[in-house]
């Protein structure tokens, strides 16, 4: 059984979940927090499995909450919202980008009556999130790091792929990039639908580098990072320009990693340097085979920084991988690759 702490104001939601743990016995509502003292106390004292986190429009606490438990107690943490408002993305983000593993939605309810299929899903979605291995987060200081110019360049181009934990990742590379960085980064991020446009305002601002969704035509500019936009594929059309199309998923994503690195294989021959980051499943990996192949760069992010090691793991077991690299060290090791030395 999955022992759930939820931190909400909401009673409507807080029923809700109770009424989802009666299906089948799976689930059990051990505490509900409604400020961040209340759920930084109920984690420590209850010790759930996971902790489930609603996003109230006006209300930024819900970042604060996930960053402190990250931080006090370190938990698995899922995002829900039981309803539908725009002004819920950047929430979202925020709380991603500070530990929370991914979004998904509540069971459906209409008139009463909870859906069973949606029920079904929501308790396997918790069951998956719960076998992560979650990474403690430490309180931030320092300052940027600074970048000295270096010779004998090789990487013109680098990709990425992530899903669950990956947008934390995503978020700690590039603040450590420095704002001359050579490289166009064109990245794939798995998240649910209608979060993209956020995730990257909220990286443009955090991060020493341009951030923005790729639009079909866009030019490849240095020190500027391409998110993949929702539901669509994301290649290069030549050496100058992105490529943004309607296509068929590729091993069941959209976008998909493996589109991107074959694209970049395509264009770019060896001069391309493709990442596979933390997150579930194994997308990526065969178009590591075609980075390879043309003599390109292939990383992994390694197991101990991983929240979920499934993607990393698969691109490592198939023997496609160059270097096997922590998250601490991989801002280092892109920009060494790419001609630039992050001291």
């Amino acid at each position: 059984m999955l022992r759930l702490l939820l931190i909400t104001k909401s009673t409507e939601l807080q029923s809700l979940i109770r009424r989802t743990g009666g299906f089948g016995g799976e689930v059990e509502l051990v505490g509900v927090a409604e400020s961040q003292r209340e759920a930084i106390d109920g984690a420590k004292r209850l010790k759930p499995d996971i902790v489930i986190v609603e996003p109230t429009v006006g209300d930024r606490e819900c970042a604060d909450v996930v960053k402190e438990i990250m931080v006090e107690a370190p938990l698995p943490i899922v995002m829900v919202s039981s309803v539908s408002d725009p002004g819920l993305a950047g929430l979202a983000v925020e709380a991603l980008s500070s530990g929370a593993l991914a979004i998904i939605p509540v069971p459906l309810e209409t008139d009463g009556q909870i859906d069973e299929p949606s029920v079904r899903k929501f308790v396997s979605s918790l069951a998956a999130m719960c076998q992560v291995k979650v990474v403690r987060r430490w309180r931030a200081r320092g300052s940027p790091s600074a970048a000295r110019r270096t010779v004998g360049r090789s990487v013109r181009i680098i990709g990425i792929v992530a899903s669950t934990g990956g947008l934390a990742a995503i978020k700690t590379i590039l603040k450590r990039l420095p704002p001359d960085f050579p490289a166009p980064i064109l990245t794939v991020q798995h998240i649910a639908s209608g979060h993209i446009d956020a995730i990257a305002a909220s990286l443009d601002k955090e991060s020493a580098l341009r951030v923005k969704v790729a639009e079909d035509g866009d030019l490849l500019a240095p020190a500027t990072v391409y998110l993949a936009p929702d539901g669509r594929q994301m290649g290069l059309s030549g050496r100058r320009r992105i490529h943004v199309l309607d296509d068929l998923p590729v091993d069941g994503f959209l976008p998909s990693g493996t589109y991107l690195f074959s694209s970049m294989a395509s264009a770019f021959g060896s001069e391309c340097l493709a990442i596979v980051l933390t997150g579930m499943g194994r997308d990526g990996t065969e178009g590591l085979r075609t980075v390879r192949a043309v003599g390109g760069v292939a990383m992994a992010q390694d197991g101990e920084s991983s929240a979920v090691f499934g993607m990393p793991k698969a691109a490592i077991d198939s023997g496609l991988v160059d270097q096997v690299v922590s998250l601490d060290k991989m801002p280092r090791e892109m920009a060494r690759l790419a001609g630039v030395t992050v001291c």
